[in-house]
């Protein structure tokens, strides 16, 4: 498609919604007019850019009403890259159109008008939560996901050195000589593969876990 087939699709729709439309008037791709209402802007791109919501932004200091229209994305990404700018529009307070290419269907995903999205409170706790429970600075902010040192990993971390001092242990030994109280469902769950249970809440090292401890104390 080209930047330009949008346009008959865009027209039409907000034809339909009782609007006098007209293209390329003073740099704006698209403008509305529906009676003495104030004028809507819309901005055509065939994808999401940084340049569209630039050209958007600006036309915001000229109408309260603008809207950005695209093709929608296709496929799993497609659909979370949608979504995530759904959510951007929303903030601007933009509108947002897509064009399905197959029929020519267009939909409103937002109209334009603030924004305040609800706070998670359960999401603050738990960020609250996790930077409690990490001991000092492990990891480098800008880093991947793959690798990064969580609190649980340190807890792990404190309960395999602590066996690889002694040997094989009760779980509530552990906990007690670790400071960490959840060690013996830790191990128990073994999620890195770390422990290995001898007895009744009596754990010992693996080899797994001397690698572990080498990659990660």
């Amino acid at each position: 498609m080209k930047e330009s087939d949008l346009y008959a699709p865009i027209k039409a729709h907000f034809q339909v919604l009782g609007y006098e439309v007209k293209g390329e008037v003073c740099a704006a791709d698209v403008v509305a007019l529906r009676g003495v209402e104030p004028p809507v802007i819309i901005e055509l791109k065939l994808a999401f850019t940084l340049t569209l919501f630039h050209q958007a932004i600006e036309r915001l200091k000229v109408v309260d009403d603008v809207y950005i229209a695209v093709v929608r994305p296709e496929g799993k990404a497609g659909y979370k890259r949608l979504k995530a700018n759904v959510t951007l529009c929303r903030r601007l307070g933009i509108g947002l159109l897509t064009l399905r290419p197959r029929d020519l269907f267009v939909e409103l995903h937002c109209a334009p008008g603030p924004y305040a999205p609800r706070k998670s409170a359960k999401k603050a706790k738990r960020m609250t939560k996790a930077f409690d429970r990490l001991d000092g600075d492990p990891n480098v902010g800008g880093a991947t996901r793959h690798g990064l040192v969580t609190g649980y990993r340190q807890d792990a971390l404190k309960c395999a050195a602590y066996l690889a001092h002694v040997g094989a242990e009760k779980g509530a030994i552990v906990a007690k000589a670790t400071g960490v109280p959840s060690a013996t469902s830790l191990m128990r769950n073994n999620v890195y593969g770390w422990f290995l249970k001898v007895e009744t809440g009596v754990y010992m090292l693996t080899p797994a876990g001397v690698v572990g401890l080498a990659d990660w104390g």
